[in-house]
């Protein structure tokens, strides 16, 4: 984890030799650059061909302009549209740019119109930029580092809040990058046993944990995720990881996260190609975990469950099949036509014991559908919701941590098309058409009049291929709605 520290004044002896300039795009003004050197470092920066968008970054070798050796120049685009994510962005164009000149500390001066919000955005994006995932590399001696100490430099009278800014950012991001090392980890090292383990990791202090395995899942009825799990020869888990804050709550919410550590297809088998990627099925259980790995330092003042399903979905000898009838905790039965649509079946069990929790709100995440990749493509997830202000809440949240989420409609008319013949529902539609609705719809079977929001985050989940305009997001697992969920029981 990067090194920060926030001053408000700073020795020439202590101070980094190189220094970060953040420009806008109206005549490559910067907002930061220490007494009367703007000028100088600006054309010296223009010769490189910096002129302050948005997307650039650039290196200078300022002379004597200042004293640093090195400048790290980051274009924020026109002055009068920069947002907080913005500074996320930059923060990630800081990471990438740092590693690429192999500098491993840096020296801020924040300007003064900006302030906590700002900040600790751009932490996390130096934070996330900053990520790689190492644990099968052999040879990384002669890799670049990247950053590993800033310093920023701000006023005296909002020294406090920075510090605080730059504390919450670490924490998040923390969070965050624990989930995208479970992502990323390979299926046979991140099984159902290792997420269970990470859960008894976590359970201290104020969080409390409740382990469900094969022999209690029977005697719980449930059906969906002993179902999905036959055919594979790791055990099953339902992990309930229950904080609860000091004195009386005013609320409770439940955090569901879909955890199929390898998704195969089972017997309705998935092509080669598209099982490369299938460690990434337990995205939304990695997410809880990150959630509670920091809930015990923020202490929100709300309750909070948080519930994981997870297994694999293998297409062993004694797998389910298609055909097969399968019976949720809440007791509806649900007709299985295609062993890939796994993921409703065990979430099914989740959220019914969820509900069972008597909670006041339910937030599930899943890598669901690829329906919704269709739709959205890798950079937005899909919502549906049966509360209005429940998912306003969660827009709120995802909008302020910059992970944008789309939502769709519970069209009830599509209700029909998960109709059985045999069962109460069934696990897919008739056609290919509104795959990732059909998909809510199938949810919204367990969770009652409960207030409920789904994210499918089939997306955004886990990148194949990186987006320069979001340098903050890395190849692999994005460790996804762990920020916003932090942000929305904070706000509760």
């Amino acid at each position: 984890m990067i090194q920060f520290s926030a001053v408000s004044n700073i020795t020439r002896s202590v101070s980094p030799k190189t220094l970060v300039l953040l420009g806008c795009d109206q005549e490559g003004v910067f907002l930061n650059a220490p007494g009367n050197a703007g000028e100088a470092v600006r054309k010296v920066l223009l010769e490189e061909g910096f002129t302050g968008k948005e997307s650039q970054g650039a290196v200078a070798h300022p002379s004597n302009a200042l004293p640093a050796v090195k400048v790290i120049a980051l274009g924020l685009g026109n002055k009068q549209e920069i947002t907080t994510e913005t500074f996320r962005r930059a923060g990630g164009r800081l990471a990438r740019k740092a590693r690429e000149i192999r500098v491993e500390e840096v020296l801020i001066e924040w300007p003064r119109q900006f302030k906590g919000d700002q900040i600790k955005a751009f932490a996390e994006g130096l934070l996330l930029g900053s990520y790689q995932y190492t644990r099968y590399k052999t040879q990384l001696k002669d890799s670049p580092k990247g950053i590993q100490k800033l310093i920023l430099k701000t006023s005296p009278e909002v020294l406090a809040s920075a510090k605080s800014a730059l504390k919450t950012a670490e924490a998040y991001c923390s969070g965050a990058l624990m989930a995208r090392d479970l992502i990323n980890g390979a299926p046979s090292d991140i099984t159902p046993r290792v997420l269970a383990d990470t859960a008894r990791k976590i359970a201290k202090g104020p969080i409390r944990l409740k382990l469900y395995s094969t022999r209690e899942l029977k005697k719980m009825g449930a059906g969906g995720i002993l179902g999905v799990n036959i055919g594979s020869a790791l055990e099953p888990y339902l992990i309930h990881l229950h904080y609860k804050p000091k004195g009386k709550s005013k609320k409770s919410l439940a955090i569901v996260g879909k955890g199929i550590t390898f998704d195969s297809g089972g017997l309705s088998l998935k092509p080669a190609g598209s099982m490369e990627t299938m460690k990434m099925d337990m995205s939304g259980a990695a997410a809880v975990l990150g959630v509670f790995s920091q809930l015990a330092q923020f202490k929100p003042h709300v309750e909070v469950h948080g519930i994981i399903a997870t297994t694999e979905n293998m297409p062993g000898g004694r797998a389910y099949k298609p055909g097969d009838v399968l019976k949720a905790i809440n007791g509806k039965t649900m007709e299985v036509l295609n062993t890939d649509a796994e993921g409703r079946l065990v979430l099914s069990d989740a959220l019914s014991y969820a509900v069972q929790q008597e909670v006041d709100g339910i937030v599930d995440m899943a890598t669901l559908t690829g329906a919704c990749v269709v739709a959205l493509g890798s950079l937005v997830s899909g919502a549906l919701s049966n509360n209005a202000s429940l998912m306003e809440k969660v827009k709120e949240a995802t909008d302020a941590e910059g992970e944008t989420v789309w939502e769709l409609p519970l069209v009830k008319e599509y209700r029909d098309d998960i109709k059985s013949k045999v069962a109460d529902i069934k696990n897919i539609g008739g056609g290919r058409e509104a795959g990732t609705i059909i998909g809510g719809l199938f949810l919204q079977e367990f969770v009652g009049d409960t207030p409920w929001v789904h994210l499918d985050i089939a997306g955004p989940a886990y990148l194949e291929r990186e987006y320069p305009a979001v340098p903050y997001l890395t190849h692999g697992g994005t460790g996804l709605m762990v920020r916003s969920l932090l942000t929305l029981l904070r706000n509760e």
